[in-house]
């Protein structure tokens, strides 16, 4: 291992990952190139867009800023760890339900900061979701869908 790339230690998605990476790495680099999640994507390279949203230790965080090393020792939650395939995450499913995507680069931020939002506030008032995603951005106008989504989510996880 080279000099300047010490061995990075996180937990993604509730696995241990081990690895050298550069200090100068993002997390979003680490996650795509390195740890094989695809959820989060490069959007602004800014952390305005919040398409590379991914939960450090639960709360809302923008990949493509935090260096990796910044991160060392921390949870870190991509989409691929809220649900699979056949049987998703509740906000996944209620996005697939509401038709909460168009072209769906964006949708991995919505549905991160939907989990996040939930976690702390399961029956959050209208303001209180405008409040969580207004710092995602969707280019094709699924604003409304995305709202319906994050209203069944908070009432299908009410039920239990």
């Amino acid at each position: 291992m080279a000099a300047d790339q010490p061995p990075l230690q996180l937990r993604i998605n509730g696995s241990p990952f081990d690895a050298p990476v550069s200090r100068a790495a993002t997390l979003l680099q680490v996650l795509r190139n390195q740890a094989g999640c695809n959820g989060p994507k490069y959007g602004c390279g800014l952390g305005q867009c919040g398409a590379c949203t991914v939960l450090v230790d639960g709360r809302v965080a923008r990949a493509c800023v935090i260096p990796a090393h910044g991160v060392a020792g921390r949870d870190i939650t991509t989409l691929e760890g809220l649900g699979t395939r056949e049987a998703p995450h509740p906000v996944q499913q209620c996005f697939i339900d509401a038709q909460a995507a168009q072209c769906g680069y964006c949708t991995n931020g919505f549905v991160m900061a939907t989990v996040a939002l939930l976690r702390r506030c399961p029956q959050p008032s209208e303001e209180d979701v405008q409040q969580a995603l207004s710092h995602n951005l969707c280019r094709c106008g699924a604003h409304v869908e995305i709202l319906d989504a994050v209203k069944r989510a908070s009432l299908l996880m009410a039920r239990g």
